[in-house]
């Protein structure tokens, strides 16, 4: 499919927003579209334009509406279209995120494993033989929507959150996996946790990783676990 052949909807998000919808729901091609237009736009900065935030399908444009209208801001999007195959978009890559799977760190393992009609050592498995698409960074410094979790490990939220989830937790909700970057409540079924800072703002870049890369969860001890923790800072 010819990316730049795809519709696309601009909407309206208050006085100076315009929201780009490329597609729906999780689209590699969609999100692949989405990263280009995010380069070409930031790239080389347009007059008017203050922030571009890319999501799954979408991509928010932050303007000042009193350098540039919102109609005049639809029609540059529409003919930079035609250059996404210019884009300059960072080779993607694919990063290791040590992870020590059940026990403290993971509470909730049990329970996807019997959800799911498995032992824990096959949701440590299943778990961590996939590479993860970083579809969009967001919701908290770092934390990264994923797509391609095995079906097979799917499993309900928890009913009731808890108020404070662990930084470097990793965890299940629903079709979804991700790590809480920062000390936060949440719902999600723990497995594990990574003793790496995922965002840490006074590093030259803070995030070990932006949307296009891949993720891949790699089994640690908890021996191991420390050792990677103090080396860290954490």
């Amino acid at each position: 499919m010819d990316m730049a052949a795809m519709n696309t909807e601009f909407r309206i998000c208050g006085d100076r927003s315009l929201l780009a919808v490329y597609g729906r729901g999780v689209d590699l091609e969609v999100n692949e579209k989405v990263r280009r237009m995010t380069a070409l736009l930031t790239g080389h900065p347009h007059h008017g334009i203050e922030a571009v935030i890319g999501s799954y399908c979408t991509l928010a444009v932050h303007y000042n509406p009193m350098q540039i209208g919102f109609q005049e801001l639809a029609d540059l999007l529409l003919n930079l279209e035609s250059s996404l195959g210019k884009a300059a978009v960072p080779e993607a890559r694919t990063i290791d995120i040590p992870v020590c799977y059940g026990g403290e760190f993971g509470p909730d393992i049990d329970f996807v494993a019997e959800h799911n009609a498995m032992s824990a050592d096959e949701v440590i498995a299943r778990h961590s033989a996939a590479d993860y698409r970083i579809y969009a960074i967001g919701f908290a410094p770092g934390f990264c929507y994923l797509g391609g979790l095995d079906p097979r490990l799917h499993a309900p939220r928890l009913d009731t959150p808890r108020l404070k989830v662990v930084a470097g937790s990793v965890g299940i909700a629903g079709s979804q996996t991700g790590v809480y970057p920062l000390a936060s409540p949440g719902g999600w079924r723990l497995i594990g946790r990574t003793p790496l800072r995922l965002f840490a703002p006074e590093r030259k870049r803070p995030l070990l990783y932006e949307p296009g890369d891949s993720i891949r969860f790699r089994p640690v001890s908890e021996d191991e676990f420390h050792h990677l923790h103090h080396l860290d800072g954490l």
